[in-house]
């Protein structure tokens, strides 16, 4: 009796074992992965001391704020199409006092190399045209008519600017990553008609950048990189909005169809820092555009004196809108995805 009590205990152990340990082993299987969902959306804003593109401010070298909306559908892990929308506070010649950008394309990665195809608008809302004083007379310097407003207003140092000067771009970028602390890049853009100055426009740059380990500042969570450009813009001729029948030694015009404006090159370098979903970017920018051709492209509202004569800035104005420059600005960005889930 003592025996079969004995096997019957043994009996209930391992069978209760066996049971206890297929709990174990359920309890532990991971969950079935979650279902692809390729929608995502970027989103942020920024506050700048200083809005320089390609060299050039945008501001008048004050302050501007920003902010971008961009939804995105990824077809796969390494496929990526975008639209976007964005805003930047400027202060241009024609007083528009806001550039609108509106974006879309698509993003191709190919194990290192990370590409960038594009279209990209650039819109000005509220400008005000600038072509009086013209000799009395109601037309630009080909002889051309103007509109009344033109007509009616002027500069007081003599530069103009049409009323819109929105443009696109076609543009495509590379990025290649070298390890996870380097990676380098090439940038193409092109526009028809730049600025709508009747100009074509060509962009080309090289970046870099370095990303600090993530353990630079220990546990801290903050990030550092340090990051460069250097690029060349193109440009093509006017029209004769922007022409000129001035003539002042030193000034190889007249132009009265356009002038062909300075081709310049362009480079800026930073150091930058991250904390979660922001980031401190300080960075130094600067041309090799001459205050004289400076002004002939930027038609600068706040352009002063006579001595900067150049082949094509018959008035001597000059303008440090292309000058050095010193940029910090505070930014952040999320993605829907990543930081609202």
């Amino acid at each position: 009796m003592k025996k079969v009590t004995l096997l019957a205990t043994a009996l209930a152990m391992v069978t209760g074992s066996a049971f206890a340990a297929d709990l174990h082993v359920k309890a532990l299987k991971a969950p079935p992965p979650p279902a692809f969902d390729p929608w995502d959306i970027a989103f942020g804003g920024a506050i700048m001391s200083d809005y320089i593109f390609r060299g050039v401010t945008q501001s008048n070298h004050k302050p501007s704020v920003a902010a971008y909306f961009e939804p995105r559908y990824n077809i796969n892990k390494d496929l990526q199409l975008y639209i976007g929308v964005s805003g930047e506070s400027i202060s241009f010649a024609n007083r528009a006092a806001a550039e609108i950008d509106v974006y879309g394309g698509i993003r191709p990665t190919f194990g290192a190399f990370a590409f960038d195809i594009g279209v990209w608008g650039y819109l000005y809302p509220g400008g005000t045209c600038y072509n009086g004083g013209n000799g009395g007379l109601a037309v630009d310097a080909g002889g051309n008519p103007i509109s009344a407003e033109c007509f009616a207003n002027f500069l007081p140092n003599g530069n103009v600017m049409k009323k819109d000067v929105s443009f696109f771009e076609v543009y495509g970028k590379v990025t290649y990553t070298i390890n996870d602390n380097w990676s380098v890049g090439l940038n193409e853009y092109y526009s028809p008609n730049f600025l709508n100055s009747g100009a074509w426009g060509d962009y080309a740059s090289i970046t870099a950048k370095y990303t600090a380990p993530s353990t630079i500042f220990g546990s801290s969570g903050v990030g550092m990189y340090v990051s460069g450009e250097f690029g060349r813009q193109f440009l093509g001729t006017s029209d004769s909005f922007y022409g000129t029948t001035f003539t002042n030694p030193g000034f190889t015009g007249p132009f009265p169809n356009g002038i062909k404006y300075a081709d310049y090159n362009t480079w800026n370098v930073g150091i930058g820092f991250t904390y979660k979903v922001f980031t401190l970017d300080l960075r130094y920018s600067d041309t090799d555009l001459n205050k004289g051709n400076c002004n002939a492209f930027t038609s600068a509202f706040n352009g002063s004196g006579t001595t900067n004569v150049t082949a094509i800035n018959p008035t001597g104005v000059g303008s440090n809108w292309c000058g050095t420059a010193g940029i910090a600005k505070l930014s952040f960005d999320l993605t829907a995805m990543t930081n609202l889930k």
